[in-house]
């Protein structure tokens, strides 16, 4: 890669990129830079009460961007199948840590032991493998009738146990949104429906579970169902997101304005920053947005659907489902629509390692429209009884560059040769 390649928006070769993917990273960077403006907005109260320091949580957030950014220009220009060939590898890396955190002994952080702490940040594994999955369930499913059965039951062993991992935490948002883009890669690679009604049934039943043995979560179905019965109790953050978005009207009390973030509307800068901005831009607002979605979704399927390698195609299908399911689901949650759960909304909830996951997954759906757009050489791929074998370069020697020699000697025309011819006399 280039130098000029690292700078996110200076990078002179995406004039070159097919229509999709240049709207789409044009796209992206608007979402970004829209979510530093409302995590300011939502987060200086609590910045300056905490830290004496408003734009606290902006510079932090910033710093989030400014990394996730040199991931995204990497992953944008890199081809996909050197990033497909280390899918397993992060999955691996990132299924153990979420295994770590579920250890007894484990310091929860809130109530949830889901985050690493490294020096002064926190490390959430669940955020980080939402990508991987999506990778490796494409490379599963995407060659499913060429692998064996070992194969297919070791990696399908895997997804269960990243998917039991953070429920353990717990974390059924996540694990409820990693299951559905699983299972919807799943769907679109054409596996028999038997696969997949079971495994759909199965995942109906542990979610069940989850909520019938964990009394919080009972409480929040509870409460989603009636807020008002209890508004200082359960039904607290579901009022208050209510009365904030009620609040905004059709074009909003105004950039900065919104009162339920001062005291009154909890993690106002986390999973309901979405009930801030509607309360300061109102309905209008609340119409960019989902109008932004429906773009970024329509360019999502368009992408898969030019895509013309099956494991691309997945791929695409898997982010776009990330990217905007996520932010469905986020809205559904500040609006009432579904009971509360701790999923933040991608590019805007304050966090690095949910900023750091959303670069990742953005930048592999341009990648995926990069290489069905435009004319890029890879060399294909050979069947293996793991996953799948790219072929190696050819060694070059003495003894292979003289086979060379003498198969070209030995294939080149023959001159015909001179009679002789009997001289005068």
């Amino acid at each position: 890669m280039l130098l000029r390649h690292w700078i996110p928006f200076f990078d002179t070769t995406a004039q070159d990129w097919g229509f999709e993917a240049r709207v789409l990273r044009w796209l992206t960077f608007v979402w970004i830079l829209l979510g530093l403006v409302v995590v300011f907005s939502a987060s200086y109260p609590a910045g300056s009460q905490e830290f004496q320091n408003g734009w606290h949580y902006l510079q932090r957030q910033a710093l989030f961007v400014f990394m996730g950014m040199l991931i995204f220009n990497w992953i944008v220009h890199s081809p996909l199948r050197i990033i497909l060939g280390y899918a397993h590898w992060g999955l691996l890396l990132f299924l153990s840590l979420i295994w770590l955190t579920a250890m007894p002994g484990y310091t929860a952080i809130g109530g949830a032991s889901r985050w690493i702490p490294i020096g002064p940040f926190l490390l959430q594994p669940s955020e980080f493998i939402k990508p991987f999955l999506v990778l490796q369930s494409a490379r599963i499913f995407g060659q499913w009738d060429r692998l064996t059965w070992k194969t297919r039951f070791t990696w399908l062993g895997a997804f269960a146990l990243a998917l039991l991992g953070i429920l353990i935490q717990p974390n059924l948002s996540t694990t409820a949104l990693c299951g559905m883009a699983i299972w919807l890669v799943a769907l679109a690679a054409g596996l028999p429906s038997q696969y997949l009604l079971g495994t759909g049934a199965g995942g109906i039943l542990l979610a069940t579970l989850s909520i019938t043995f964990r009394e919080y979560q009972r409480k929040r179905v509870m409460s989603f169902l009636n807020p008002w019965a209890d508004a200082s109790g359960d039904g607290y953050q579901l009022t208050q997101s209510l009365m904030a978005i009620g609040s905004g009207g059709i074009f909003g009390t105004g950039y900065g304005q919104s009162a339920q973030k001062i005291g009154f509307l909890p993690i106002q800068y986390t999973d309901f920053i979405i009930a801030v901005f509607l309360e300061e831009f109102g309905l209008i607002g609340g119409m960019v947005v989902l109008l932004m979605l429906v773009v970024y979704a329509t360019l999502g399927f368009r992408i898969a659907q030019k895509a013309t390698n099956i494991i691309h195609r997945l791929v695409a299908i898997g982010a776009t489902v990330l990217m905007v399911g996520q932010s469905i689901l986020n809205i559904a949650v500040s609006t009432g629509a579904m009971p509360t759960t701790g999923l933040p909304f991608p590019f805007w909830s304050y966090g690095g390692s949910s900023v750091l996951a959303s670069c990742i997954t953005a930048a592999l759906l341009i990648r995926v429209a990069r290489e069905s757009s435009e004319v890029v050489e890879l060399p294909g791929a050979k069947r293996s009884g793991t996953v799948v074998d790219f072929p190696q370069k050819p060694r070059s020697n003495w003894f292979s560059k003289l086979k060379q020699g003498r198969s070209a000697q030995n294939s080149s025309p023959s001159r015909p040769k001179r009679r002789n011819r009997p001289g005068r006399r």
